[in-house]
């Protein structure tokens, strides 16, 4: 069991397969990207899927996330997701993504064992995406939704981020579309996860301003605390239901008490918390012979000493060293 000294235990695995992507999101990294891990220090297939088995079989782990970068940027990433169906106890599997490429892999994932995934899309204006993610790719991202939903990979959730001055005014569209297309859409408070420091607290679109813009098309009608469990999404029935909308507001209403989060890099490290300025390394004791056990003591060891909140509300807060692509969300 991952436990805390707050009580919590850790259920949820956020597994990096690559800091890699294929978009420039503005919020996420320069034009220019980043510069990637080498090769040598990333996990290899064999290791993640056995760091995966220690979380499942010791630990308690019974779901876990794939995420990058771009997940689907790893060559193995269709054999490690099979190979982590087929343990025992068998965890539930899903997928953070920005779609593309999605369209051709998506029967693949579902046949090895992929229950569901999250995709990645900000606006429904082509133009308004390329401005986002300085790549020209927004009808690769509608295919890929499309095909998620045809190879039964439900349900399909979408997440957003809405941006000052270039889709903040796009939440009811948004909304509308996702409901039409059978889509449970997630909106995002942007977070200080930009290697280029770019985030301001007092210009960032929060969870208030997104319910306000939302409300002036639909009426929304909260989710008991009891329905989120530990959940990072606060949701809402729309118009009576059954359709649903969710808001994880990370920066304006934490919900670091209830998390139940561990987080693995794609180089080994493990995160207590997106936004922890500390690692603990797995890889070198994995690459040094140890056992399951050691790795096991290692990890509860690491989650242990998980702080009590992220520390965003202090004026004192610093971002993570390292930027979202290289954490993983």
């Amino acid at each position: 069991m991952l436990s805390d000294t707050y009580g919590r235990v850790a259920t949820d695995l956020r597994v990096s397969l690559t800091d890699r992507c294929n978009l420039r999101c503005t919020y996420c990294m320069p034009e220019e990207g980043l510069r990637w891990l080498p090769r040598p220090e990333l996990l290899t297939d064999d290791e993640i899927v056995r760091l995966v088995t220690v979380a499942v079989r010791e630990l308690g782990v019974t779901e876990v996330r794939f995420t990058g970068g771009e997940p689907l940027l790893r060559p193995g990433l269709v054999s490690i997701v099979e190979r982590c169906a087929a343990l025992t106890p068998r965890p539930r599997l899903s997928l953070t993504s920005n779609g593309i490429g999605l369209e051709r892999v998506a029967p693949a994932l579902r046949a090895a064992g992929l229950d569901r995934v999250n995709v990645s899309l900000d606006t429904l204006d082509p133009q308004t995406f390329r401005t986002l993610t300085r790549r020209d790719r927004h009808a690769d991202v509608l295919r890929g939704l499309a095909a998620a939903r045809v190879a039964g990979l439900d349900p399909v959730k979408v997440n957003a981020v809405l941006m000052p001055g270039v889709n903040d005014t796009e939440a009811p569209d948004l909304l509308e579309w996702a409901i039409r297309h059978g889509y449970e859409l997630r909106f995002i408070e942007q977070m200080p996860l930009d290697p280029q420091h770019g985030w301001q607290r007092d210009t960032m679109i929060t969870a208030e301003d997104i319910l306000r813009s939302l409300a002036t098309r639909f009426t929304l009608t909260p989710e008991s605390a009891e329905a989120r469990g530990a959940a990072p999404a606060e949701r809402w029935t729309v118009d009576g239901g059954p359709h649903r909308v969710g808001v994880i507001a990370s920066v304006t209403r934490p919900f670091c008490r209830t998390c139940d989060r561990t987080r693995l890099t794609a180089d080994g490290q493990v995160r207590t918390c997106l936004f922890a300025r500390e690692e603990s390394d797995l890889r070198g004791a994995l690459r040094g012979g140890a056992d399951d056990a050691e790795l096991a003591e290692r990890w509860r060891t690491a989650m242990h000493g998980k702080k009590a909140g992220s520390g965003l509300d202090d004026p004192s807060f610093l971002q993570p060293q390292r930027p979202m692509s290289a954490i993983g969300g």
